[in-house]
């Protein structure tokens, strides 16, 4: 292919395509201007083959974040324009006028006023526009350490430093995200993990090249770390870090650090730096509790419903299922519901709570989740009222034979066990026996929606053992 240009866009359309700009016009609408102006103005259209069509895009940092996040409602987009289009490829285009760094590169937008290390390593390293304080959902748990985080992005030096901590998965990082998006506007942000500067600090030291590393991290307004605990026990690299804490205190600069604990908790860390730490503002993140999960579970269920052009149903039972029993993190909510959706989308069907269960059943902090065979045969036999003795026996009357097929196949699809293993559980059936009966149970769900309603009803009380859902 020739050497395409980032102006081969509408240009280039054929008669009979659909126009770009109405796709782009799409996209700004239904995913929201902010994504639109940050991400998707960037994507230009280069050429439409029989059932794909190739885009390109300026950089690799922002395709790999384009398909990761937006792809499949990109292509829910052009599909309306023209349905016969299944995929999209992309394809890195410079701008043919200027040859750009790396650094350049991962920037995207050369006039944003973000300090960045010039190293590829640290091409994550930019601030997040859809980790901002208007979509923080708060709560009683976390209302002190928001109040705290906006008040320094309206006052720099209010509260210096800023020591946010909380366990993993709760908001801290969407915080100092947060407070990098507002500053960043007017101030030269520096937003970097311990790890990272640890990293850089240790390559700047084999590359004689320390004069550098001090100017990147003490010529700027704001400095934001996350994860502070991971410097514990680097002797050199905290000495660094003190240095660098103390000139930037002493110009006025805002810091603002996370971490997983209190200060007086870090372990192997300097006391001077705790000390530090300690004498600005102190606040901490808690565990989530039920009113602010709620609020998280309805959030992110309309967010992605809009994402998918509204063809989401989560009903509010599996809301209300997910909110209560999943209390670990905030993180381990979102990931829940991106777990129920997906299932949704995958098998293109409304979720049930039984479903619901089954997908969720490594988080559900519930000891029946401990699946055993014994524990199958037991509630299926219960269900269809025989003994487990008849069950188990080679009878093969009809009243018999489909619950015996019913516990084969929950065991199936509920353990590990492999075909011999079942077979042995079940008074050493064949392993051909075992597949039979799994593929009889499949055939009959398709047709019988009893079965499928009694399959649902055991997989509950199987994984999800308590009175609501007896059987």
């Amino acid at each position: 292919m020739n050497k395409l240009t980032s102006n081969q866009n509408i240009d280039n359309f054929k008669s009979n395509s659909f126009e770009w700009r109405l796709v782009q016009a799409d996209m700004k609408d239904k995913l929201g201007s902010e994504v639109y102006e940050s991400w998707l103005k960037k994507i230009s259209f280069i050429e439409e083959f029989n059932n794909y069509i190739l885009l390109s895009v300026p950089t690799r940092f922002i395709r790999d974040w384009i398909t990761s996040r937006y792809l499949d409602q990109i292509l829910q987009i052009i599909k309306t324009y023209k349905k016969d289009i299944v995929r999209i490829e992309f394809k890195i285009v410079e701008p043919e006028h200027s040859v750009k760094t790396n650094d350049e590169l991962k920037e995207g937008n050369l006039k944003e006023n973000v300090s960045f290390i010039k190293d590829s390593y640290l091409q994550y390293n930019r601030i997040d526009p859809n980790k901002r304080f208007d979509n923080f959902i708060t709560g009683s748990s976390n209302k002190l350490a928001y109040e705290a985080s906006l008040k320094v992005s309206e006052n720099i030096s209010h509260y210096n430093p800023l020591y946010i901590y909380g366990g993993v998965g709760m908001g801290k990082t969407h915080l100092l995200n947060s407070i990098g998006f507002e500053l960043k506007k007017n101030n030269k942000v520096m937003f970097i993990s311990a790890e990272r500067f640890m990293y850089q600090f240790v390559k700047s030291i084999k590359s004689n090249d320390m004069v550098k590393f001090k100017e990147f991290f003490r010529n700027t307004d704001i400095l934001l770390i996350d994860d502070i605990q991971f410097i514990s026990g680097k002797e050199a690299m905290q000495e660094e870090f003190f240095h660098t804490f103390n000139a930037l205190l002493d110009k006025g600069s805002q810091i603002i650090v996370s971490a997983d604990r209190p200060p007086n908790k870090l372990s192997r860390i300097q006391e001077r730096i705790k000390s530090r730490f300690s004498g600005g503002l102190v606040v901490d993140i808690q565990k989530p509790d039920l009113e602010l999960r709620k609020k998280i579970v309805q959030k992110k269920t309309e967010e992605l419903n809009i994402i998918y052009l509204n063809q989401l149903q989560i009903s509010k039972d599996i809301q209300d299922f997910i909110s209560t029993e999943i209390k670990g993190s905030i993180r381990e909510l979102v990931g829940a519901i991106n777990r129920v959706v997906s299932f949704s989308r995958i098998y293109e069907k409304v979720v049930n709570l039984a479903e619901t269960k089954v997908v969720l059943k490594d988080l559900l902090n519930i000891s029946e989740n401990k699946v055993t065979i014994d524990l199958i045969q037991t509630v299926v036999c219960k269900f269809f009222k025989i003994s487990k003795n008849e069950m188990l026996s080679s009878r093969r009357s009809r009243y018999l034979v489909r619950p015996r097929q019913t516990a084969i196949y929950l065991t199936k699809i509920l353990t590990s066990k492999s075909l011999p293993e079942i077979g042995r559980e079940f008074s050493n059936r064949d392993h051909t026996t075992i597949i039979h009966s799994v593929k009889t149970i499949e055939k009959i769900k398709e047709k019988d929606p009893e079965m499928v309603d009694n399959i649902n009803k055991l997989k509950s009380q199987i994984l999800y053992n308590n009175k609501d859902n007896e059987i």
